[in-house]
């Protein structure tokens, strides 16, 4: 069973975070700045929310707003799924699909670890398959 903490291991462990009284102008900057789909809202070590470029779609463009004027925290998404290092990537992609999110902070005694998206979820099953398919060739043929 591969877990969090394995993926986690496989990826940088730069986390990309914005503060809720940011503008929604700083926070897609930051996105495109870091090549990301979402940043962590932070209040300074607790995690107050999470922002994406869905949200900034949904919540700053779609309703008229400005992106230079709105703060974070009036489009940021909270509470927060969250997993532990120990979930299961099974686990993960039970909860992205029923919450329909994309991404997973990664909690450990309260504090911010990481964050997982449903790229690495992916990714991750993909690469597992593979594995299974090359053992049972191998089985088959000798």
């Amino acid at each position: 069973m591969i877990t969090v903490r394995h993926l986690l291991s496989r990826k940088q462990s730069a986390l990309f975070t914005v503060a809720p009284e940011d503008s929604v102008l700083q926070a897609v900057r930051a996105m495109a700045e870091h090549h990301v789909g979402a940043l962590l809202v932070m209040r300074g070590e607790e995690l107050a929310g999470i922002v994406s470029e869905r949200d900034y779609a949904r919540k700053v463009i779609l309703l008229g707003r400005s992106s230079p004027e709105t703060p974070v925290s009036r489009i940021m998404s909270s509470p927060v799924v969250t997993v532990s290092p120990d979930t299961s990537v099974q686990q993960c992609m039970t909860l992205v699909t029923q919450k329909r999110i994309r991404h997973l902070p990664v909690m450990e005694a309260e504090r911010v670890i990481g964050i997982i998206s449903i790229g690495d979820l992916v990714k991750s099953v993909i690469e597992e398959q593979q594995r299974t398919i090359e053992q049972l060739e191998s089985y088959i043929h000798g």
